[in-house]
């Protein structure tokens, strides 16, 4: 009876995680979940106050090799459209030991961040891989969920999402 009981209890947490892992997933054409964080420089970013901007929330650690692979990307193509209304936040999913690591790292690199524990996310789903990307429009539609497609970002991929949603207003 005991082993039944446990049993039974195991699966009920596993359902309540599978649940909660799939239910709140963003779903690309439909509003995007809100998002706020405190940002490196100590400012405060919500999305809610972005409509006009396009933005990119890029999820990321300083110990992920495919995330660092793609920064330089990301680099490029915001220093190229910045000033067309684009905004791109990296969310670090550091551990709070690693943060001086994180401030390191973004020195190289003109485009904001923030701590994960500095940031309200929820609406995206459970961050468990990295680098993990969503795309956001002018009037704050979901354009690119990052839970589908490949795991990174590049240039091509930027461009051929990010640019059609910068010309229109």
């Amino acid at each position: 009876m005991q082993i039944l009981k446990r049993r039974n209890l195991l699966l009920v947490v596993l359902f309540m995680i599978a649940g909660t892992a799939f239910a709140a997933n963003p779903e690309e054409g439909k509003p995007a979940p809100a998002f706020d964080a405190k940002l490196l420089s100590g400012t405060d970013f919500s999305l809610a106050n972005a409509k006009g901007q396009v933005v990119v929330i890029n999820f990321w650690a300083s110990w992920c090799p495919p995330c660092r692979q793609e920064m330089p990307a990301i680099e490029r193509y915001y220093s190229t459209h910045k000033g067309q209304g684009l905004k791109v936040i990296a969310v670090s999913m550091d551990e709070v030991t690693d943060e001086a690591k994180v401030y390191q790292v973004m020195k190289s690199y003109s485009f904001d961040a923030a701590l994960e524990k500095n940031s309200h996310y929820q609406g995206y789903g459970r961050i468990w891989r990295l680098p993990l990307t969503f795309v956001i429009d002018r009037q704050g539609i979901l354009r690119k969920d990052g839970w589908y497609g490949p795991a990174g970002i590049d240039e091509p991929l930027l461009e051929n999402v990010v640019t059609p949603l910068l010309k229109t207003e």
